[in-house]
C-alpha cells in the first residue's frame, strides 16, 4: 500500500464535518474541501480549508480522504454514481468514512474501493459538534488495519482515541450498538424524569441525583445542563436518531438480534417527530414522556427556584 502523499481532503464540511476538517489545520495539515452547500464550502474557506467547487479537483493526489455525509443515500451517490469519488481517487490512497450507515451500504463502497486499490477505513466517530470542535470524539475503525496507522497522526487531530475493530464492516455495527444505548437511555431518562416530577420532587435536584447515580453516565451528565434550562435545541435531533434507529432495527433483524427496547424507542421518536417535534434534540423524549402523563412546563419553583 503506498498511501502516495500526505495531502489531505475533506468531502462534506457539515455539523460534524467542519469542526473535524479544523482541528487537522489547527495541527498543522493542509485540507483540501468540498461540500455540495457553496455555503459551507464559504464557512470552510474563513477556517484556512482549501475550497473546490469540483470534487475531482479536491481530491487529486490526496493520501487521505475523510467523508462525513448524512446518510447511506448520500454516502452511495458520493462514492459510487453519479459522485464517483472512489473513480477520482489516487490508486494507493486512503479512503476514511465517517459517517452512521448501514453494513450494506459500507460494503458496496468496500467492493468500489477494493476495485480500484484503495485501503477503506470505516470510522464512525461518536459524540456531537461540540466534542468535534474540542478534538473529543472517538472513532470506531475497521478495515485494514496498517492503513489506519498510517492515518493515525490526523485522526489524533480530532479524536481522543482510536478503536480497531476488526478488518470489514465492525466498526458500522459499533457505531449502531452505541447509538442504542443512546437512544434507550434518553427513553430510560424521560421515565425516570416524568414520574420523579409526578413524586414532587424538584427538577434540578432530581437531575443532580441521577448525574451522581450509577445510571449516570458520560452521555446523562451532558444533558443535564440543556435539561435543566429546559432547552431541547438540538446537538443531535429526534430525527436523526429515529434515522439511526432504522439502521439498527435492520441490522438486527438481518443478523436476529432481538432488540425489543430499539424498536420501542423507534416508536417513541416516531410520535415525536409527528407531533412536530423532529428537530428537537433527541432528549425531547423528556417532553413526551411529560406530554403523556399530563404534565406541562415546570414552574421555577418546581424547577428548584432557580
Amino acid at each position: 500500500m503506498s498511501h502516495s502523499s500526505s495531502k489531505v481532503a475533506w468531502v462534506g464540511l457539515g455539523k460534524l464535518g467542519l469542526p473535524m476538517a479544523n482541528r487537522i489545520i489547527q495541527a498543522g495539515t493542509a485540507v483540501q474541501g468540498f461540500d455540495l452547500s457553496a455555503q459551507r464550502l464559504a464557512l470552510a474557506e474563513d477556517i484556512g480549508i482549501t475550497p473546490h467547487k469540483s470534487l475531482a479537483s479536491a481530491v487529486a493526489e490526496c493520501g487521505l480522504v475523510f467523508v462525513s455525509i448524512p446518510d447511506d443515500r448520500a454516502l452511495l451517490s458520493l462514492c459510487l454514481e453519479p459522485g464517483e469519488l472512489i473513480r477520482h481517487m489516487t490508486p494507493g490512497s486512503i479512503l476514511i468514512e465517517t459517517s452512521t450507515v448501514s453494513v450494506e451500504a459500507s460494503a458496496r463502497v468496500a467492493d468500489a474501493a477494493a476495485s480500484r486499490g484503495i485501503a477503506y477505513l470505516r470510522s464512525p466517530v461518536s459524540g456531537n459538534p461540540v466534542a468535534a470542535e474540542a478534538g473529543t470524539l472517538s472513532a470506531m475503525v475497521s478495515g485494514p488495519r496498517d492503513a489506519l496507522e498510517a492515518a493515525k497522526p490526523v485522526f489524533d487531530a480530532f479524536t481522543k482515541a482510536q478503536y480497531w475493530l476488526g478488518d470489514e464492516e465492525q466498526a458500522r455495527v459499533a457505531k449502531l450498538a452505541i447509538n442504542l444505548m443512546i437512544a434507550v437511555s434518553a427513553g430510560m431518562l424521560s421515565e425516570a424524569l416524568t414520574l420523579a416530577r409526578k413524586g414532587n420532587i424538584e427538577w434540578d435536584a432530581m437531575l443532580e441525583l441521577i448525574s451522581d447515580s450509577a445510571v449516570g453516565s458520560p452521555m446523562v451528565k451532558y444533558k443535564v445542563p440543556p435539561l435543566s434550562q429546559r432547552d431541547f435545541t438540538s446537538t443531535f435531533s429526534a430525527a436523526q436518531m429515529a434515522k439511526d434507529l432504522d439502521l439498527i432495527l435492520n441490522c438486527a433483524h438481518g443478523s436476529g438480534v432481538s432488540t425489543p427496547l430499539a424498536a420501542q424507542m423507534r416508536e417513541a421518536y416516531t410520535a415525536l417527530i409527528a407531533t412536530g417535534h423532529g428537530d428537537d434534540d433527541y432528549i425531547a423524549t423528556v417532553h413526551h414522556t411529560e406530554r403523556l402523563s399530563g404534565l406541562g412546563e415546570p414552574t421555577p419553583a418546581q424547577q428548584g427556584g432557580q
